[in-house]
């Protein structure tokens, strides 16, 4: 049997009485790429937080290789592995295409920029990050916009480097919240393409927070279900759009209660709780 790469254990957020997420445990492994669905305010973005530590958990706990990420900040948390982009561009607009990647590759690795050696080791260090940087801006196809400020770049071209900031950063999880967010019918394609090439690292784990099914339906191998703030349904792509829960949050029925009085699954042949995400 496979370990997950990352796993939440009854996971659980509350704003005074409201229960934003409530005990959601999952586990996710190497080589998949888990779509995330449900309503507005179902919780997505919020256990996106818990994970990457934007928000404290009020209980339960995330697990990284099998390490608690208990008590870690957030740039702790992509220093261990996990990379986060937001449904917001999360970038430097007043530096170069190139600066910003350069950074990226510099927090990801040591070097003489971290140990204040002789300028001959600091400039050669500085030469090698440089290169690092310019190999990544090659894989997303953005050499020829290296010296272009960030500001003055497309939205989707903003979008497409913040995924390179990602690769940059060489995580064992990627966590991408709505992609595809204000872009163009013509623009969202190149991040979806972005996506499909780090789907070939079998050894990386992708989330994905997706409200558009059709991208869901195309790139998830796996999907999971909130709905406020529980996990309600976790299965292969086709069963889980196919299942009423689904079909509640995107055509508008009145949604069911998240679990029946006796704890059992509302949606049969759905488990509730992430059981199928601790499979091999």
């Amino acid at each position: 049997m496979t370990k997950p790469m990352l796993e939440t254990k009854e996971l659980t957020v509350r704003f005074g009485g409201h229960v934003a997420v409530n005990a959601v445990s999952c586990a996710f492994q190497p080589g998949t790429l888990t779509a995330i669905v449900g309503p507005n305010g179902a919780g997505k973005t919020t256990y996106f937080n818990l994970i990457s530590g934007q928000l404290k958990a009020s209980s339960g706990e995330v697990f990284l290789n099998g390490n608690s990420l208990a008590g870690m900040s957030p740039s702790a948390r992509t220093r261990a592995g996990l990379g986060r982009a937001f449904q917001l561009t999360n970038l430097f607009p007043n530096l170069t295409v190139l600066e910003n990647v350069r950074l990226a590759v510099q927090a990801a690795r040591s070097g003489a920029h971290l140990r204040g050696l002789n300028l001959w080791s600091v400039w050669s260090d500085h030469k090698a990050l440089t290169q690092l940087a310019e190999e990544v801006l090659a894989a997303v196809a953005m050499n020829d916009q290296q010296d272009t400020t960030v500001a003055s770049l497309p939205h989707g071209d903003q979008r497409k480097l913040e995924v390179a900031l990602l690769m940059a950063l060489e995580p064992d999880v990627f966590m991408f919240d709505e992609p595809t967010a204000g872009m163009s019918h013509d623009e969202a394609p190149v991040i979806l393409n972005l996506i499909r090439k780090l789907k070939d690292d079998k050894r990386k784990t992708i989330l994905l927070v997706e409200h558009k099914m059709d991208v869901v339906r195309e790139l998830a191998d796996r999907i999971i279900v909130l709905h406020n703030g529980r996990l309600v349904a976790d299965g292969e792509p086709a069963q889980v759009i196919a299942s009423p829960v689904v079909q509640e949050a995107y055509l508008g029925v009145a949604p069911k209660d998240a679990l029946a009085q006796d704890g059992t699954p509302p949606y049969p042949g759905l488990s509730p709780r992430g059981e199928r995400g601790e499979k091999s």
